[in-house]
């Protein structure tokens, strides 16, 4: 496997006396593709949100060999980690143009141009709808644009919570042709994903999460067999029938 880029080391995160997330360790290496899967509430977009420093964790995450332990958000961006949350949150009433502005602040005005262009070339799409307020975009778009804009920081890592939520299915397969992208262009995914097919097929390596915890974890493809993920999160696609 890769250098180690993120490591997680026995975190848990808490909401008051509720433990979210109990003790669970992941790695993910440079040009990795890691996937997380599990049902809504199993406490995947918590530990991504610890990760990045929005909620306070029990425990130890480093990244590119320094311990974040110190770091707030801003400095965790410019270390080269980012999140696309589930929600999106861009702001709607500002053009494709001007979301992804924001997004190189760490880069500065020499890199925002180059950072630009390799946005655009992942989603051609954005380039045509420059002048146009992300309010107004479809949904697959805003996810191009929420993408994109986290992208414009050149991050090493990039985690995204739920990227397929709510797309059509052809948007669905055009998302996640661009995660495989990244992987090219070697960038880092921490995929969190309920299309569980989807993910483990794009994926190097999987983690399975349950009310907190990590059940399961190894090679993507070892996981897309194992019987108990087949029967929780497949259906019957282990058969071969694809969805």
């Amino acid at each position: 496997m890769s250098d180690k880029l993120l490591s997680v080391d026995d975190v848990s995160v808490s909401y008051g006396k509720v433990e979210a997330v109990r003790s669970v360790s992941l790695d993910v290496g440079a040009g990795e593709i890691v996937t997380i899967v599990g049902a809504n509430g199993a406490g995947k977009t918590t530990l991504l949100n610890a990760v990045m420093g929005v909620l306070p964790l029990k425990g130890r995450v480093s990244f590119d060999g320094r311990d974040l332990g110190g770091f707030d958000i801003e400095d965790r961006v410019s270390a080269g980690l980012s999140l696309v949350p589930e929600h999106r949150e861009l702001f709607a009433t500002m053009t494709v143009e001007e979301n992804l502005q924001l997004g190189a602040f760490r880069v500065g005005s020499a890199g925002a141009g180059a950072a630009a262009e390799r946005v655009y070339g992942l989603f051609p799409r954005l380039k045509e709808r420059r002048p146009q307020l992300a309010g107004t975009l479809s949904g697959g778009e805003q996810q191009m644009l929420a993408m994109g804009r986290a992208l414009m920081g050149q991050p090493k890592l990039l985690m995204l919570d739920e990227p397929s939520l709510g797309l059509a299915p052809r948007i669905v397969a055009d998302i996640f042709t661009i995660i495989g992208d990244l992987r090219k262009a070697g960038v880092a995914v921490l995929l969190v994903e309920q299309n569980a097919q989807a993910a483990l097929r794009i994926a190097d390596r999987a983690y399975v999460m349950e009310l907190g915890e990590f059940v399961l974890d190894g090679a993507a493809g070892a996981i897309a067999e194992d019987p108990r993920v087949v029967a929780s999160y497949l259906g019957f696609q282990h058969e071969g029938v694809e969805a």
